[in-house]
């Protein structure tokens, strides 16, 4: 089998959800239909709801998750995983989503079937006027506060709620109660786990005319007390380039601004990258490489030692690494 020596590049998976709109073709060039409830697009995914095709080069064809299973050491390189960890996707909050929360590691592998927890980050890239994220709870708020108030249908007056424009950035630990507001578009780093409990879904109906199904006790049980509100992550800057946006036990997400005409390199350390282009045109240098234009990603697998680039335009990459 050919070596994991170039970037690869998948084939997005879109998914069409009530909250969904057009902004994922729109914006970010997504092969969308004529529907208008296209939610996400996933980017690199290895996971039984979703598994990302190689879209070009010697793998084509081939799933990630198949590329785990048969080629282990040229993807991961030193660190080793049963399948990928990580799940990068993009969003179109075109209406508000549930108010929901996600399990940890240890909650999620006794579910049935079992799934890896779910720790995330969002960066905005696209923001209404005076759009909101729900991230977190107001300070003091308990566990019966919390119920009292789903049963009341005013969770709203219990969530941490703050307005957000383009580039901010907010992490989401495991067990913390959050939602994005309407008019957002999302870039979205999160362990490869596809487990929401939905708390609350504002009082409306699903697509089917009917209530959609809510998880509050899941929810209640999952849900971290003590973490209180959750602000915005303050970017620290690493030199001219590149400022760390997160950094956590599941993944590392740095951003990075790059000028016309400027050659850099992605380095690595011998393990695998995620390299998504949120604004701007950067060409790939190497075997199998082309251009990585808005809204488009690639994976570089740990056995790529060349990962150099040069920028088309100004652009703003989001650079991502497992975590450990």
């Amino acid at each position: 089998m050919p070596h994991l020596n170039y970037p690869l590049r998948f084939a997005p998976i879109l998914k069409q959800y009530i909250w969904g709109g057009r902004r994922l073709g729109s914006m970010l060039c997504k092969p969308v239909g004529s529907a208008t409830d296209y939610a996400e697009s996933w980017e690199v995914v290895d996971h039984r709801d979703g598994q990302s095709i190689v879209s070009s080069g010697p793998h084509t064809g081939m799933s990630l998750g198949e590329l785990v299973s048969q080629l282990p050491n040229e993807l991961f390189g030193t660190k080793q995983y049963d399948r990928f960890p990580l799940l990068f996707k993009f969003l179109d909050a075109n209406k508000t989503l549930s108010v929901q929360v996600h399990p940890d590691d240890a909650y999620a592998q006794m579910m049935d079937p079992p799934d890896l927890g779910k720790t995330e980050a969002w960066v905005v890239i696209h923001a209404d006027p005076e759009s909101v994220l729900y991230a977190g709870l107001k300070p003091g708020i308990q566990q019966n506060d919390l119920k009292n108030a789903v049963d009341a249908g005013t969770v709203a007056h219990v969530l941490n709620e703050f307005e957000v424009t383009v580039g901010d950035c907010v992490f989401i630990p495991a067990g913390t109660v959050h939602a994005l507001g309407d008019g957002l578009v999302i870039a979205e780093i999160q362990q490869a786990s596809n487990t929401t409990f939905r708390l609350f879904d504002w009082n409306r109906l699903g697509a089917d005319g009917k209530p959609r199904d809510l998880h509050v006790k899941q929810s209640l049980d999952v849900t971290d007390f003590k973490k209180g509100p959750v602000r915005l992550q303050e970017p620290e800057r690493i030199d001219d380039v590149r400022e760390l946006l997160v950094e956590c036990d599941q993944f590392q997400l740095q951003r990075w601004t790059v000028t016309a005409g400027s050659e850099f390199d992605f380095q690595g350390d011998g393990e695998f990258q995620i390299v998504s282009v949120l604004r701007g045109e950067v060409g790939l240098i190497g075997d199998h490489c082309a251009a990585l234009q808005t809204g488009e990603t690639c994976l570089y697998p740990a056995a790529c030692t060349t990962r150099r680039a040069t920028a088309v335009s100004d652009s703003v990459l989001l650079v991502i690494e497992g975590g450990g």
